[in-house]
């Protein structure tokens, strides 16, 4: 009874904290000394967005539509749960206290800034850590203001940062040396205190301060030669020269495994036999005539890095499967995954909150044999390091809590429906969620793709190279919104590892995903941090952040994503201590590496 009481009187008061918010509005005064350099204004789009009252975000996680500002507050709920293609400022009181990029946590007692497109451009050029913020709610206007105080704030902030994470490595590693990074605090610390006593020039000082404790930043986790480092790699190069050039680059920074992207939007980046069997483009149309990946795997083992197949499973591309008669859903229309809403209507369905994705059936046997044959051929004639499973899952739909859920959800192909009915006697389109066989409908879908899993596992294993796979961290939405029944491959031991990918910038949320991944796999099971930082155009210091706390769970390693946005900012970074790359990588000759590679044959690699 007391429990109901508490919950009672929390509604009361988040209801009444907004309508407070909702009618007052205080715009930011400086304090005393305080100088404003910069004060931007942007239109708010929608707060605390519902099915009802945002048409525009109703196929979108967090329901935030195209180019729009979302406030979220206390009373949307406890996470904003958008995807990686916006931006978010995470605010408490009124002030930015991080930046993120998905699905953040909403402070208790504060908001969450979120955009898209224009609204993310927005944020981005004029919110930092450290801004102010205030809202108007009844126009609905938002306005950041960056002042003498916001460059001091995230200078001390930063050196917070720091300082915590060299006392842990003082701690926990005996040989550690932080004389580097004690002298680049001390001269931040400096420059804090001439902008302190330099009113007019307080931005110049406070920058400087800034620069230095970044500098600090980059060199307080020390080099660790046993941590996977490595980077998912779309070839976008397609010439020999090109990719040595590439490998070469990746060898100096300190990479030691990479994630080649090689069958992705219905494509391979070789001639596959296995594709031409079926009818289907034999190699993309940008690599015909070389085999870019033989020349990948060749002279990546010459620098000493490792080659992992980046298999998009069952995605087939965002291009219209009419514009080109060999396109697998051009040929193959009846592989099309479909939703529930779509399951009468004879066109081809596609998820609008991933590109326009077409994604292929995993239910359907005929659909697995011929993945599963790719992979086998991938494997047989090019004998890379591992496999690497991506879009292992249904595509993603809305989240339970909303009306529109189950028409929402993927699977209700003509197949899947047939199969579902000829076990239950029902058809899963007549199911609704509060239904008892809706729990039998979700973990048909769930075990569709367990057991393509199982299969590749099967075949890896036989060929002696790892196999990981790409997984949404989060257990319950993974579940719920994809199908992606990743705990059970774990504990069967189907996969080595777990590549996730962590869509945020912030740490701390990174930090809560690490978490829900190690209690819910085997200890067999190894975990690699997939890092978005890049991919969001984060700060380096939120990549940092996010590699110590990878290191303090004590993970195999990080993977980044992806190699197009690994800037000159982020190598120059990672190169300072965490990578130390290789500045003078030496390379075996074709006949040396030929050797090694008959080596590996014969010790079954």
């Amino acid at each position: 009874m007391k429990s109901r009481v508490w919950v009672f009187l929390l509604s009361i008061f988040l209801i009444c904290t907004k309508a407070f918010a909702l009618d007052v509005y205080s715009p930011y005064v400086p304090k005393n000394n305080e100088v404003i350099f910069n004060q931007s204004m942007y239109k708010v789009d929608i707060v605390d967005p519902k099915v009802s009252t945002n048409w525009k975000g109703i196929n979108y996680p967090g329901l935030r539509g195209a180019n729009q500002l979302v406030i979220y507050t206390p009373a949307f709920g406890y996470r904003t749960g958008t995807n990686e293609y916006g931006t978010e400022a995470i605010v408490t009181g009124d002030t930015v206290t991080s930046l993120s990029g998905a699905d953040s946590l909403i402070p208790a007692n504060g908001l969450v800034i979120s955009g898209h497109g224009q609204a993310k451009k927005w944020i981005n050029e004029n919110i930092m850590v450290g801004a102010k913020i205030s809202i108007d709610y009844n126009k609905k206007i938002i306005t950041s203001y960056i002042t003498s105080d916001t460059f001091l704030y995230t200078a001390r902030e930063r050196i917070k940062e720091v300082q915590n994470m060299m006392l842990y490595y003082i701690q926990s590693a005996s040989n550690y040396n932080p004389k580097r990074t004690q002298q680049n605090i001390a001269k931040a610390n400096d420059y804090i205190d001439k902008a302190q006593k330099n009113t007019e020039d307080s931005q110049k000082y406070a920058s400087r301060a800034i620069e230095y404790a970044n500098l600090a930043m980059s060199t307080v986790i020390p080099y660790d030669p046993s941590e996977l480092k490595g980077v998912w790699v779309r070839p976008a190069y397609y010439n020999e020269k090109d990719i040595i050039k590439s490998l070469d680059h990746l060898a100096s920074v300190g990479i030691n495994n990479i994630f080649l992207e090689t069958y992705y939007h219905g494509k391979t980046i070789f001639p596959s036999q296995t594709m031409t069997k079926y009818g289907f483009i034999r190699q993309n149309e940008d690599f015909v005539g070389f085999d870019p990946l033989k020349i990948w795997i060749r002279e990546a083992h010459r620098r000493g890095i490792k080659v992992h197949i980046w298999f998009e499973t069952f995605y087939a591309g965002n291009k219209p499967p009419e514009t080109n008669p060999e396109y697998i859903l051009a040929k193959r229309p009846d592989w099309a995954n479909c939703r529930k809403k779509m399951a009468e209507s004879s066109q081809l369905d596609y998820s609008v909150s991933e590109h326009n994705g077409y994604f292929i059936d995993p239910a359907n046997p005929e659909v697995q044999n011929f993945l599963y044959e790719l992979l086998s051929e991938i494997i047989t004639k090019y004998r890379p390091d591992g496999i690497n499973l991506d879009y292992i899952r249904y595509p993603q739909t809305l989240d339970p809590a909303y009306s529109t859920y189950d028409l929402s959800n993927w699977g209700y192909t003509r197949y899947a429906r047939t199969e579902f009915k000829n076990m239950y006697g029902v058809d899963p389109v007549l199911l609704r969620t509060s239904d008892p066989l809706w729990y039998q409908w979700k973990f048909y879908r769930c075990n569709k793709v367990t057991s393509f899993v199982k299969r590749v596992s099967h075949l890896c294993r036989y060929n002696k190279i790892a196999i990981t796979a790409v997984i949404f961290p989060n257990r319950a939405v993974a579940l719920d919104t994809k199908m992606q029944d990743w705990r059970t491959w774990s504990m069967n031991n189907f996969v080595d590892g777990f590549t996730p990918l962590f869509l945020t910038c912030d740490d701390k949320t990174a930090m809560g995903l690490m978490d829900e991944v190690l209690r819910n796999k085997s200890s067999s099971t190894k975990l690699y941090a997939g890092l978005f930082v890049t991919f969001m155009n984060g700060a380096a210091s939120d990549l940092i952040k996010q590699i110590h706390a990878a290191r303090r769970y004590a993970l195999g390693g990080i993977i980044i994503f992806d190699y197009a946005h690994l800037t000159d900012n982020y190598v120059s970074t990672l190169t300072e201590s965490i990578f130390r790359g290789r500045k003078e990588v030496v390379i075996p000759s074709q006949a040396e590496a030929a050797q090694m590679q008959q080596k590996d044959n014969k010790r079954g690699r």
